[in-house]
């Protein structure tokens, strides 16, 4: 992945002992995801949001690295390294302990799924110079994506009515992500397009949980 001035080069994640994490114990692992750093201490760099996967709950956290030792093992050696313009800095020090968001919120909820799990504010939050996200305008939009369909700039997708999604219905923004279709019936472009059939498998509950939590975002204006 070639993206503003840096290559990432993605690992093999498998279980193979040899040219994936097979070898790796759960902790490291789950350092890997909420502390960006590997096992020899290396830091991991952009695209993984590690700033966003910092704060996955324990309980999914551990979830996630039981699913990845039943990927079963590919014996793939990646060698390129990932090459960046600016130096990695460590993310802080490891989470103590991270909860569950509460149940009984809905715009909490919706924050957790689209920040830590979903990583959408990532997505749609502009970046720093050092690729940091500039939190203090979240979900304002600006990042590009280069891929083969060229470059793509994730949208604004606060509440602002100009500029965001603040015209759109909460059923538009469902349809957006259950479909890849925009209020005004636009297909969105990729990467957005190619992930509908992951935002298939979120529940009804989940859903309107992220609209709440969109909904609640300061209006962001460019």
């Amino acid at each position: 992945m070639a993206d503003r001035g840096f290559r990432a080069v993605v690992p093999n994640i498998t279980s193979d002992p040899e040219t994936g994490i097979g070898r790796w114990t759960d902790t490291q692992v789950a350092a890997a995801i909420r502390e960006g750093r590997r096992p020899d201490g290396s830091l991991i760099g952009p695209p993984m949001p590690i700033d966003v996967y910092r704060h996955i709950s324990d309980r999914d956290l551990a979830a996630i690295v039981t699913y990845l030792r039943t990927v079963p093992p590919v014996r793939h050696a990646v060698i390129e390294p990932s090459t960046y313009p600016f130096p990695l800095a460590s993310h802080g020090p490891p989470a103590a302990r991270v909860p569950d968001p509460p149940q009984d919120d809905p715009v909490a909820r919706g924050a957790y799924l689209a920040g830590p799990l979903a990583h959408c504010t990532d997505c749609h939050t502009p970046p720093l110079a050092n690729e940091q996200r500039d939190w203090s305008r979240t979900g304002a939009g600006g990042v590009p994506f280069e891929g083969p369909w060229g470059v793509v700039v994730s949208r604004n997708i606060t509440p602002d009515r100009e500029h965001g999604i603040g015209g759109w219905t909460d059923e538009q923004i469902i349809r957006a992500l259950l479909q890849g279709v925009s209020a005004d019936g636009r297909r969105l472009a990729p990467p957005m397009s190619g992930r509908t059939s992951v935002w298939a498998q979120l529940s009804q509950r989940d859903l309107s949980d992220l609209v709440a939590y969109l909904r609640s975002l300061p209006p962001q204006r460019p």
